[in-house]
């Protein structure tokens, strides 16, 4: 694990086995720097090796989730003719390092053993969208914008997500929001089903919260991870592969003591105490 950072761009907190990460630049709008980058790849490490943390959530200061790339981080690319994430090479890199694709930015989210779910309190733009999609599931509030962003400022598609955002929401819906750059809101978003559920701001942290804590009390913590790897390696592999992989862990999983607990608590029709 990489060593302690006096967080700046962030904060971090743990309570009923829930990390929660919040980008903290609300007088920016929550705009993403290098800093925010490392300290955020950073948290992700704590909670991934943190034995008391089951779920982690996602969420921003104040009214926006993250309006993208800071202003003046673009000004900066802009008069030196070159980009500069503004990080060092020795960031953070989360998560199971197995599958070389999931070590690349982003793309770590899915080599985490546990779900993020990300609260999406406000705006999302650029790679405040990435990180929203890069997310497991995603709650938000009524009425935010979002956009991908880049078309305008001619860039590319961000980190990935022309790969990405077509698995989420289909090829036709993807390639639209993606060709225009057009401000979408999350109703809309929630309509095509990139947004799990809409909530109330004042209820938005209580609802994502409540819906964290229903994962853990009801599935394993093997079966989280199980789940979450097989369905972001079944991107990448064909569906025989995906058949024996799931037939070996059968064999595997119900060996395990929580199958044993499972079974018990559905049969006493009571919670289970997860062992693992």
């Amino acid at each position: 694990m990489t060593a302690p950072l006096d967080l700046k761009a962030t904060t971090y907190e743990v309570s009923e086995q829930i990390a929660t990460i919040c980008l903290n630049r609300p007088h920016r709008a929550n705009a993403w720097t290098g800093r925010m980058h490392t300290e955020y790849r950073h948290l992700l490490e704590r909670a991934e090796t943190d034995p008391e943390v089951r779920v982690i959530l996602v969420t921003g200061s104040g009214d926006k989730f993250c309006v993208g790339g800071d202003a003046q981080a673009l000004d900066g690319h802009s008069k030196s003719g070159s980009y500069d994430a503004g990080t060092a090479p020795d960031l953070a890199t989360p998560g199971d390092p197995s599958f070389a694709a999931f070590r690349e930015d982003f793309a770590y989210h899915f080599a985490l053993s546990k779900p993020v779910i990300c609260a999406i309190n406000g705006a999302a733009a650029g790679v405040g969208l990435v990180l929203a999609c890069y997310a497991d599931i995603r709650f938000a509030v009524p009425g935010a914008k979002l956009t991908t962003a880049h078309g305008p400022l001619n860039l590319p598609a961000e980190y990935g997500l022309s790969w990405l955002l077509p698995r989420l929401i289909g090829g036709a819906r993807a390639i639209e929001l993606l060709i225009s750059s057009r401000k979408f809101l999350t109703d809309e978003a929630h309509a095509i089903g990139l947004i799990h559920q809409l909530v109330p701001r004042d209820a938005l942290i209580t609802e994502t919260r409540a819906y964290a804590r229903d994962l853990i009390q009801r599935v394993s913590p093997a079966a989280l991870h199980q789940s979450k790897r097989q369905t972001y390696l079944d991107y990448h592999r064909d569906v025989g592969s995906s058949v024996r992989e799931a037939n070996d862990l059968l064999a595997e999983m119900v060996r395990a003591p929580d199958y044993k607990e499972a079974i018990a608590a559905f049969l006493e029709k009571r919670p289970a105490k997860w062992q693992s």
